[in-house]
């Protein structure tokens, strides 16, 4: 079983940044997959980055050289740098984790571009 925490959403104008958190219940290490998702109104869940535990990362060519993911392997928790936002990228963001064949969602944050 595995516990994913969100943090850091919220609103921010066009242009602006945001730091997205997920803390994690377990190592890191042993979590095959972890990654970052989101769902707009009246859309699908898409994934946005995914990080392998190679460090293999991938990400959604939508935000590519705008968002970043990384990781804290000391403190259990992955990041997602969000630059330059557009009022596009407003959607509710899950934290996701592929560990043991199961996959873990956190309870997700809001991210609201706009002026």
């Amino acid at each position: 079983q595995v516990q994913l925490v969100e943090s850091g959403g919220g609103l921010v104008q066009p242009g602006g940044s945001l730091r997205l958190s997920c803390a994690a219940s377990v190592s890191i290490f042993s979590i095959n997959a972890m990654g970052w998702y989101r769902q707009a109104p009246g859309k699908e869940r898409e994934l946005v980055a995914v990080m392998f535990s190679g460090g293999i990362t991938n990400y959604a060519d939508s935000v590519k050289g705008r968002f970043t993911i990384s990781r804290d392997n000391a403190k259990n928790t992955v990041y997602l740098q969000m630059n330059t936002l557009k009022p596009e990228d407003t959607a509710v963001y899950y934290c996701n984790a592929n560990f043991l064949g199961n996959a873990y969602w956190g309870q997700g944050t809001q991210v609201t571009v706009s002026s």
